[in-house]
């Protein structure tokens, strides 16, 4: 698709500001849509970018105008699409920025939705250059059809691939997990599209993450003309960007649940309703999972281990979390997790997981183990994809590795004091000695035959230690309270 075949599209009543006739023979590889000040690595060469101009303002508009433009003709776009909402038509900033850098711009009238935009340029790029359509008249016909019915993607495979014998066909996301396969398909392992075999075809929605992002896969492609398998692709895209409302009506349903389960006593009947309206039995039993940094990793784990019977929302805090329907979960959410992390390795990914619970009433408490859970892997290991399970709590340490760091570190130094200054040698005998001493259960004999001191040095120490802090080391309540400290300080 070009340049010219986009204006004079009269459905879009788009308006040239500046192009050169040479340019609108520039081919379109694309779509995509940044609100980005400097959207570079954003845009790959040869797309179209849509913008709404959300990041310009009148205060130094030709200065943010010049880091817009200029990153665009950097990363090979094809052209700018400027939104005229927004600032009531297109600053003649952006414009000039625009014949400077020799990139093409045309403004989107305030009523079309650049969605609509999306779906035409995706519409003629099925067939390829040109926009020919690669399918069977009969077949684009059955499938436009179940697509304005609804129909799932299921159903819209079978009829892709009806009039090329079905062959086994797959729609997988990036983690690997199947969302729909032909009839005579089996369910492929994980791996499978990663061993070299078959082909695959990214289906293409420019809004889509890394956790929406989906393939259609092929493990014998024999014979499918390949522009029959981006048509079919395009069909796919188009399904996919169809489910979006209903996908967010869903996350706000979950999160009014959150909201509900954060606030106090819920009333019963509240949140009875709230739960029939994610799609949840009301009586329960019930697992909770929390999740960071945010809801779309959680979202496809949980699609993993529930196809149906979950909610996945995010709390008022901004925590991602999910309660589903207690069954047979395909595997261990720790199992399913490394994939998950590593569809997006730009940054680790964090679950906590909390008991069973019973029925509604227990679901605060159990929403409370979970976040707890979750703040105690990532404070353990900040930098390591995790799962960590409220049941893990079987010890001091992993106890206090949920506490935020900085009440941990403001405990430290107020029981340990002077102990912790770092400058001072004598401060540090002393804390090894105490670590010692508590680690030996109290023993001077062990603590002095562990440190090769004298049993009388160790006296002297641990004297020192107790004046320091204003504990006495023969009370267990006072060992407690400077083994948590020193459990604080290395936490």
């Amino acid at each position: 698709m070009h340049i010219a075949h986009l204006l004079r599209d009269e459905s879009l009543g788009l308006r040239p500001l500046w192009c050169e006739d040479t340019m609108l023979g520039r081919e379109i590889s694309g779509v995509t849509a940044t609100d980005l000040a400097d959207p570079a690595r954003s845009v790959r060469p040869g797309e179209l970018v849509l913008s709404g101009l959300l990041w310009w303002t009148p205060d130094d508009g030709p200065a943010k105008a010049e880091r817009f433009v200029s990153a665009l003709r950097t990363a090979g776009a094809a052209a700018l699409l400027a939104g005229e909402k927004t600032h009531g038509g297109v600053p003649d900033d952006l414009v000039h920025a625009c014949r400077r850098h020799a990139v093409p711009v045309a403004a989107v009238p305030a009523h079309v939705m650049f969605r609509t935009i999306t779906d035409s340029v995706q519409l003629r790029q099925r067939g390829g250059p040109g926009g020919r359509p690669a399918l069977p008249e009969p077949t684009r016909e059955r499938l436009n059809r179940l697509l304005a019915e609804g129909a799932d993607p299921a159903a819209l495979l079978e009829a892709a691939f009806a009039h090329l014998d079905r062959p086994a066909a797959y729609l997988l996301t990036a983690s690997g997990r199947t969302v729909a396969a032909t009839t005579d398909a089996v369910r492929p392992p994980m791996d499978l599209p990663m061993d070299g075999t078959g082909v695959t075809v990214p289906v293409d929605v420019a809004e889509a993450g890394p956790y929406e992002r989906l393939r259609l896969y092929l493990s014998e492609p024999a014979d499918t003309p390949p522009r029959e398998l981006q048509e079919i692709a395009a069909i796919l895209a188009t399904w996919q960007r169809s489910g979006a409302g209903h996908r967010a009506a869903a996350y706000e349903a979950a999160s009014a649940l959150g909201a509900l389960l954060t606030g106090g006593a819920a009333d019963p009947f509240a949140l009875r309703a709230a739960l029939l309206a994610c799609g949840l039995p009301p009586q329960g039993p019930y697992e909770v999972i929390t999740a960071a940094p945010d809801r779309w990793a959680l979202a496809e784990a949980v699609a993993h281990l529930r196809p149906g019977g979950a909610a996945v929302g995010a709390l008022p805090d901004g925590t991602a979390f999910a309660v589903l329907a207690t069954g047979q979960p395909t595997e261990p959410l720790a199992e399913i997790w490394p994939r998950i992390a590593a569809c997006d390795p730009s940054r680790p990914r964090h679950a906590g997981t909390g008991p069973r619970a019973d029925g509604p009433e227990d679901l605060n408490g159990a929403l409370s183990q979970a976040r707890y859970a979750l703040a105690s892997g990532r404070n353990a290991a900040p930098g390591t994809s995790s799962v960590t399970g409220a049941a893990s709590f079987t010890g001091l340490a992993a106890l206090l590795t949920g506490i935020p760091e900085e009440v941990r570190a403001a405990y430290s130094h107020t029981v340990l004091g002077s102990l912790l200054a770092a400058d001072n040698a004598s401060s540090a005998v002393l804390l090894q000695t105490l670590e010692t001493f508590l680690a030996r259960d109290g023993s001077w004999a062990r603590a002095a035959e562990e440190l090769h001191l004298h049993v009388n040095t160790v006296h002297y120490r641990i004297g020192r230690i107790e004046q320091i802090t204003g504990r006495d080391l023969s009370r267990l309540d006072d060992r407690l309270d400077l083994r948590a400290a020193l459990l604080c300080r290395g936490t």
